[in-house]
């Protein structure tokens, strides 16, 4: 690996002199390279793909970027990005993690709802970005029951049908989209930035304790979305919840737009991963059918 045209990047990025010292590859993801690159006294975590992947990177550093700017949970501070002849990169702060506690679990519930309670325009994005290797559709809505129903489940089911995932699961699911409005009885939802990805192996925290949040797949949607991703693989602690409800308290309704939530990263994991997730995504359609009193 020739890392010279990441090291010239990062420092015309940086103002800084970059005298390569050190480069360790890091696990934990299934959709990239990633590297420790380190100085004699700095450290950059990079990520790697390939050129035709530049926009995901750059759409990522869109979203540490906003997350850094709303000043509630810390993100890694956004290096560079951009592209060599061989490689797409996003290089961002090297930040050693650890596990959460109760204190940074408690504190990463306050900081979200501080975070949810900042006011936003309208729902959708600056631009798509990706779940996974998803592409995720952004374009900006004022209903959003009408986004999560085309830009979300809609997108899924579509994705789903193209790989041969139809017949039973496309009938549930475009009955569920012609039946949302139930599950919004007395509840509208205000554009909140979400993180759009958060699961428990996209948080952690620094040598403070202080959680960080990083991969977002960010855009301006219910912040019930983040809530219910939470939940979906392994949850956090209960601190976590109770601090959250401390500042931002939930509505009524929302244990049922949880399932319609997680159902989209069900069937985005269905349209990535394979058929193991389509018998859960039916069921939760019907779930959610049987809530709106339109079951098949």
């Amino acid at each position: 690996m020739n890392w010279q045209p990441i090291v010239q990047l990062i420092e015309s990025a940086t103002l800084q002199p970059f005298k390569l010292f050190k480069v360790t590859a890091l696990t934990g993801g299934d959709i990239n390279a990633a590297y420790r690159l380190q100085t004699e006294n700095l450290s950059f975590f990079v990520k790697l793909n390939s050129p035709d992947r530049l926009a995901m990177f750059e759409a990522e550093a869109l979203g540490l970027q906003a997350l850094a700017q709303a000043r509630t949970i810390r993100v890694p501070k956004l290096i560079a990005c951009g592209k060599t002849a061989d490689h797409a990169f996003l290089a961002l702060e090297y930040i050693a993690l650890n596990n959460l506690n109760p204190r940074s679990e408690q504190l990463l519930g306050q900081q979200l709802a501080k975070l949810h309670k900042q006011k936003q325009a309208y729902f959708g994005w600056r631009c798509d970005n990706t779940i996974g290797s998803t592409v995720q559709v952004n374009g900006r809505h004022t209903d959003w029951v009408t986004f999560w129903q085309e830009q979300r489940l809609g997108h899924q089911l579509t994705l789903a049908a193209a790989k041969g995932y139809g017949s039973r699961l496309q009938t549930l699911g475009e009955k569920l989209c012609a039946n949302l409005e139930p599950l919004f009885s007395g509840y509208r939802p205000q554009p909140a930035l979400v993180h759009g990805d958060l699961w428990r192996g996209n948080v952690a925290a620094d040598e403070q304790g202080n959680p960080v949040i990083y991969d977002p797949a960010c855009y301006f949607g219910d912040r019930e979305t983040d809530l219910a991703m939470t939940e979906l693989f392994g949850g956090f602690s209960p601190a976590f919840y109770q601090a959250y409800q401390a500042v931002y308290p939930l509505t009524p309704g929302y244990a049922s737009r949880k399932t319609l939530y997680n159902l989209y990263h069900i069937l985005n994991h269905l349209n990535l991963f394979g058929r193991s997730y389509q018998h859960q995504a039916e069921n939760m359609i019907l779930a959610l059918l049987k809530e709106t009193h339109a079951e098949e």
